[in-house]
């Protein structure tokens, strides 16, 4: 049977779905009481949490659409656990993908691990950068953020562009292995090429759509699905340039 997915595995991933849900209906459960106590009308309260539920969805598709890229490579059940509890797609496939390419394993997750020393040592890489900040904030937040809070004053303009310049770091990354990202040249798909100069394309024009859109008024809630929207439909245009195209096209990659 297939480690990656046994029952072992899947006891696992139960056992943490069942805290997390119970954790939520937990502090639900409170939430409510408390808000009768303080004379907070039903409908009110029913309102709030319909409102939540709702929101949880967008957050939900993304979760999705991580542990679908992740799948391929690890499995369901890990990318499960891990995106139960904490994590997204930026980290998590970082994370992995350096992990496995420790190992000296070209192409990242997007091929089987089928060793199962790989297949820990990404895990424990996952679970222990994500645990970190769990750790850190608590005690160095309220530090740093005075510190942070007395450099906006004193340079306001700089502290925007620093602020600017960490996040379009992070998104050229991304932009830059899907345009120039060298790969296995014996993986199909790993390195760049039309599939990943598509997804890129196609992700970024989906996206402005949805922001086009959720600015009507009438249009208001798609704001918060704009993200895993236009991932998911960049998956679904990828896969069916895969098949329409002939194969010397679709799979044309410059840097494989």
């Amino acid at each position: 049977m297939n480690f990656k997915e046994d029952s072992f595995m899947v006891a696992i991933a139960l056992c943490v779905v069942f805290f997390v849900v119970a954790q939520a209906v937990f502090f639900l459960v409170r939430a409510v009481k408390r808000a009768k106590e303080l004379g907070i009308a039903n409908q009110t309260i029913k309102n709030t949490i319909v409102s939540s539920s709702l929101f949880t969805i967008a957050p939900a598709i993304g979760i999705v659409a991580t542990v679908l890229t992740l799948s391929a490579g690890l499995g369901y059940v890990l990318p499960w656990i891990r995106l139960t509890v904490i994590g997204n797609i930026s980290y998590e496939v970082t994370a992995a993908t350096n992990a496995v390419e420790a190992f000296g394993l070209v192409g990242g997750i997007s091929q089987p691990i089928e060793n199962k020393e790989v297949f820990a040592t990404v895990a424990w890489v996952m679970t222990l950068g994500s645990i970190m900040p769990l750790v850190l904030v608590p005690i160095f937040l309220k530090k740093v953020q005075s510190k942070m809070n007395k450099a906006a004053s004193k340079n306001s303009a700089l502290s925007s562009v620093l602020s600017a310049a960490a996040f379009i770091g992070l998104i050229s990354a991304f932009v830059a292995r899907a345009i120039a990202g060298k790969g296995d040249a014996h993986i199909i798909g790993d390195g760049a090429g039309v599939l990943s100069l598509t997804a890129l394309v196609s992700s970024i024009i989906l996206m402005l759509i949805m922001q086009k859109l959720a600015s009507f008024e009438k249009l208001k809630w798609l704001e918060s699905f704009a993200m895993p929207f236009a991932m998911i439909g960049a998956m679904g245009i990828v896969m069916l340039m895969a098949q329409i195209l002939p194969a010397d096209i679709a799979f044309l990659e410059w840097r494989g």
